[in-house]
């Protein structure tokens, strides 16, 4: 919009003529004048019509919260004993010369000022677009772009990584979860999946010879929701390194949130530096977690607990609790994912002792959540080969992962990485009661999308064409 300027910018202009565009915040018709509050991305000022501009009072007397408009106005000062001074532009206010109404709006559903706590989350759903424009959802999903930004800069401009991007639609292959299966309509009868992780391709990433790769990963998988878990879909970091041992991941990932929280999150305090290191059964013995909240003081809103979780059991019971899906015969699952590599002094106790096999997995637990999950991988084929025998794998389950046994065979350089969530690391860094709190488009623990209605019935065409047949509904 030509010669717009932001109200965050208004104070810069004091005396000037300026345009400005946005919502209408509130509105208090006062008789002869008009005061109502102007909003856009950038923050929020005080608009005054006075008495004189007939044109302007007759606009601003028929408009209502919400609607969108473009205004001139000049910018002055407030008299001394108007200002409000815990609000920013309280010094300033907008004296309208001209108004034009963009778009008009119905009364909204429920009241976008507030911070939505009240409201049904069906229903906030339903009207997310609306639910958004609240301040508190503004400066989550802001606060969450400035922390991957920040990660982006300090990755690839601090620390030589490469960002590549990996293939949405994948091969389903038995990774631990319910794959998300996409039918194919070049090759009738064969589906694709949605990656639960980016694992395999970055793995083939060090493979390749890129050393330091990240990315900012979609990853789906077809879980039932917990309170640190949304439905079907989340963010993480994604990262893996070459010719690197345990140590050097941790002490990466614990200077780059580090640096992360003193830009991104400046109120907060890190309870203890460097990050305590806690073996896994020391944790279970003296938390009973193996996500321990370490905070001194568990009132503190500000206050974040890192902590490293190591030295877990390479593999662990299967229970109906913990399930690892797409497991083979044996009644133990891998305790990470079946890439994780032996400690080295336990490699002879995979014949004669499996399962007291420590694997070089490390977790990061942050105030009670596990905010992140990585290891040192397994580069050998042979040492891949033994740990599908060991978790009961068929040859039907072993030949999924053809093609990185092969890898395996020309030159891999030994590797490891970690993958932070997302969406669990912000919920723990702004102790907002739900994951779907940051979340732009969440679903509701049902799965379903309830602003697009999704998901939906395919048409008989759509399902023909992909050769595809469906039971009728019980």
């Amino acid at each position: 919009m030509q010669d717009r300027i932001l109200i965050k910018d208004l104070h810069l202009n004091i005396g000037q003529e300026v345009v400005v565009a946005g919502w209408v915040d509130i509105r208090r018709d006062q008789g002869k004048m008009v005061f109502f509050d102007m909003r856009d991305m950038s923050g929020k000022v005080q608009c005054v019509v006075l008495p004189a501009n007939t044109e302007a009072i007759e606009i601003a007397k028929e408009i209502r919260p919400e609607w969108v408009l473009k205004i001139t106005g000049k910018v002055n000062k407030r008299p001394e004993k108007n200002i409000n001074k815990d609000q920013p532009n309280g010094d300033i206010e907008l004296e309208i010369l001209k108004i034009e109404v963009l778009n008009k709006a119905q009364t909204p559903p429920f009241d976008v000022r507030s911070d939505g706590h009240e409201i049904g989350e069906d229903m906030r759903l339903q009207y997310r677009y609306l639910d958004l424009r609240r301040p508190r959802m503004q400066k989550n999903l802001r606060k969450r772009g400035e922390m991957i930004q920040f990660i982006r800069d300090y990755l690839v401009n601090k620390e030589n990584f490469v960002e590549i991007e990996t293939p949405i639609l994948t091969k389903t292959s038995p990774e631990g979860a319910r794959d998300f299966l996409v039918p194919s309509r070049l090759n009738k009868g064969n589906f694709y999946a949605l990656p639960q992780s980016p694992q395999q391709y970055k793995q083939m990433i060090m493979v390749a010879g890129f050393e330091k790769y990240f990315q900012i990963a979609r990853c789906f998988r077809d879980e039932d929701p917990r309170a640190d878990r949304a439905y079907g879909e989340f963010t993480q970091l994604d990262l893996e390194m070459s010719f690197v041992e345990q140590e050097d991941i941790l002490s990466l990932v614990e200077k780059l949130f580090t640096e992360m929280i003193k830009k991104v999150f400046p109120e907060k305090k890190i309870t203890q530096t460097p990050w305590p290191r806690i073996a896994h059964k020391e944790t279970m013995e003296k938390y009973g977690s193996d996500k321990p909240d370490l905070r001194k003081n568990k009132e503190d809103k500000d206050e974040l607990a890192f902590t490293w979780v190591i030295d877990f059991p390479l593999f662990t019971q299967q229970t109906k609790n913990d399930f690892y899906h797409g497991s083979g015969s044996a009644k133990f699952a891998p305790s990470h994912h079946m890439f994780t590599a032996p400690h080295p002094d336990d490699i002879s106790l995979l014949d004669s002792g499996p399962t007291k096999v420590r694997g070089l997995q490390h977790d990061l637990a942050l105030n009670g959540y596990e905010v992140g999950g990585g290891s040192i991988r397994i580069h050998d084929r042979k040492v891949q080969e033994k740990v599908f025998d060991l978790i009961g794998f068929s040859e039907e389950q072993k030949n999924t992962f053809k093609h990185m046994l092969e890898a395996f065979t020309f030159g891999t350089p030994p590797h490891g990485g970690i993958a932070p969530g997302i969406d669990r690391l912000l919920l723990a860094i702004t102790g907002e009661s739900s994951l779907r709190e940051l979340m732009s488009f969440p679903k509701t623990g049902e799965g379903q999308d309830l602003m697009m209605n999704a998901p939906s019935e395919a048409t008989p065409e759509q399902l023909k064409e992909l050769g595809i047949k469906t039971e009728p509904r019980k």
